[in-house]
């Protein structure tokens, strides 16, 4: 994992739900670093910097369209 790149930042765990659906899917091999502490302790996720997460080199282009698809095309409402 020590050739694990960042893509993405984000503030809040509920943010990362689906997404790790969509990695899931996909098969891809991923980690959010902090997202344990960030749980437990949601105000100390700015002080770490964030939910960051980590994906293989290799997956970069595939990350980034799903984070693309996620940003332009979701479909989610909150009501």
């Amino acid at each position: 994992m020590e050739t694990f790149i960042t893509i993405a930042t984000f503030n809040y765990i509920h943010e990362i739900e689906i997404l790790k659906h969509r990695l899931d899917q996909e098969g891809l091999q991923y980690y959010f670093e902090n997202e344990i502490m960030s749980s437990i302790a949601p105000m100390y996720s700015t002080a770490l910097g964030g939910i960051k997460l980590k994906i293989h080199p290799n997956d970069f282009e595939t990350v980034k369209a799903i984070l693309q698809e996620m940003k332009y095309n979701n479909n989610l409402k909150i009501v």
